[in-house]
């Protein structure tokens, strides 16, 4: 586990000195959820029935945004094809690259999802059981866009391609995750929408750093 340990503490200083990127993720996710209230005007009612899916799409944008950059900057100096070469496993490496990507992408969204599901009229357990479904599922959406970003390494226009490929996978994340608060709003119990999340999550997991580092080789060819 050392290898994921090193490559996750090095993307996290990396990223310490470009800061921009990862607060252009945060003003992207905030700006996105703001303007759906403003779109829609003041009514709670409706309010709160689409506060879930709105803060699930600007969290799976936001992540979307920063997929790009996941591979770019250590393909194109070469730190990639040294990846690839040393004696460290080059799956638990990729594995430190997913880890730190949802640390700085996935993570503060969870953080400050509450904050801004007030904006919804979202209170009391309903914020909880939104928080937990966004603290399983952007790990799930981090992994499965792992894949799309190394899929789509070096090609030209990969961003749009990359949508392309990622966004239809992260449906059943954004249905089952958004699901789960609709659930708890109508009493209704939410350990189904949660087991299916944590279940792709484990998946994901397990398949996602293999698939990655197969997709990471065929770009490197």
């Amino acid at each position: 586990m050392n290898a994921l340990v090193v490559t996750l503490r090095r993307d996290l200083l990396l990223a310490g000195r470009r800061r921009s990127e990862v607060l252009t993720t945060l003003f992207f996710f905030i700006v996105v959820v703001s303007l759906f209230p403003l779109g829609i005007g003041p009514e709670p009612a409706l309010l709160r029935r689409i506060g879930p899916g709105a803060l699930w799409v600007a969290a799976l944008l936001a992540t979307l945004l920063g997929l790009p950059r996941l591979f770019a900057a250590d393909h194109a100096d070469g730190t990639l094809e040294q990846m690839a070469l040393s004696s460290q496993s080059f799956v638990l490496q990729m594995a430190g690259k997913v880890a730190a990507h949802w640390l700085l992408c996935g993570l503060p969204l969870v953080l400050l999802s509450p904050i801004l599901g007030l904006q919804f009229g979202i209170e009391g357990d309903a914020l909880w059981v939104l928080m937990l479904s966004l603290l399983v599922g952007t790990p799930l959406l981090s992994l499965i866009g792992a894949i799309g970003a190394a899929l789509t390494l070096g090609v030209r226009g990969g961003g749009v391609l990359l949508a392309l490929l990622i966004l239809p996978l992260f449906i059943p994340a954004l249905v089952f995750g958004a699901g789960s608060v609709d659930a708890f709003s109508a009493g209704l119990s939410v350990r189904g929408h949660l087991s299916v999340l944590g279940a792709m999550l484990a998946l994901a997991t397990f398949f996602a750093p293999w698939a990655t580092t197969a997709s990471l080789r065929i770009a490197m060819e």
